[in-house]
C-alpha cells in the first residue's frame, strides 16, 4: 500500500516571475515620457504662438484671402489639438507597453517612428515657424533614442522571454 501524499487543497504553484526590464528598456522608457512631456510643450506652444502660425501660413502662400488666411489658421490649430493629444496619449502607450515586454509594442513603437521619420520629411516642405520645427526634430531624436534602446541586446532578450508561455 502507498501513501498518497496530502491533498493540499487545490493550491497551484506560483506562476514565474516576470524578468526585470533591462536598463536600456528602462532609458527608453524615460525617452518616451519625455517624448510625451515635449509634445505636451509643443502642443501648449502651438496655442500661445498662433499668431506667429499666422504669419508662417501667409508667408507660404501670401495669395490667400483674409477668410482663408483664417480658416488654413484655425485648421492647423484643431490638427495640433488632435493630433497633439493623440501624440502624448501614443508615447505614454508605448512606455508602459514596452516596459511591460510586450514586443508588439516595440514592433508598433518602430512604426509610430517611421511614420515621425516620413511627417519630419514632408514637413519641410510645408510653411511652419521655426519653433515647431525644432520641438519636432528633438521629438524625433528622442524616437530615435528609444528605438535604439529598445533593440539591444539585452532588450531583444527581455522582449523574448517576455513572449514565452508561462
Amino acid at each position: 500500500m502507498s501513501y498518497q501524499p496530502y491533498p493540499t487543497g487545490g493550491a497551484a504553484e506560483p506562476e514565474p516571475q516576470r524578468p526585470e526590464a533591462p536598463t536600456p528598456v528602462l532609458q527608453a522608457v524615460k525617452l518616451m515620457y519625455a517624448g510625451a512631456i515635449v509634445s505636451a510643450v509643443s502642443l501648449i506652444i502651438t496655442l500661445v504662438t498662433v499668431g506667429s502660425l499666422k504669419t508662417a501660413i501667409h508667408n507660404a502662400d501670401p495669395s490667400l484671402s483674409a477668410s482663408k488666411l483664417h480658416s488654413a489658421e484655425v485648421a492647423a490649430v484643431a490638427v495640433a489639438i488632435i493630433f497633439g493629444l493623440i501624440g502624448i496619449g501614443l508615447w505614454l502607450w508605448m512606455a508602459y507597453a514596452n516596459k511591460a515586454g510586450k514586443n508588439w509594442a516595440r514592433i508598433t513603437s518602430t512604426v509610430f517612428f517611421g511614420l515621425d521619420t516620413l511627417s519630419i520629411l514632408t514637413s519641410f516642405r510645408q510653411g511652419e515657424p521655426i519653433l515647431t520645427r525644432l520641438i519636432s526634430i528633438l521629438i524625433w531624436l528622442i524616437g530615435l533614442g528609444a528605438i535604439v534602446l529598445l533593440y539591444q541586446r539585452d532588450s531583444s532578450a527581455y522582449f523574448s522571454a517576455s513572449k514565452r508561455p508561462r
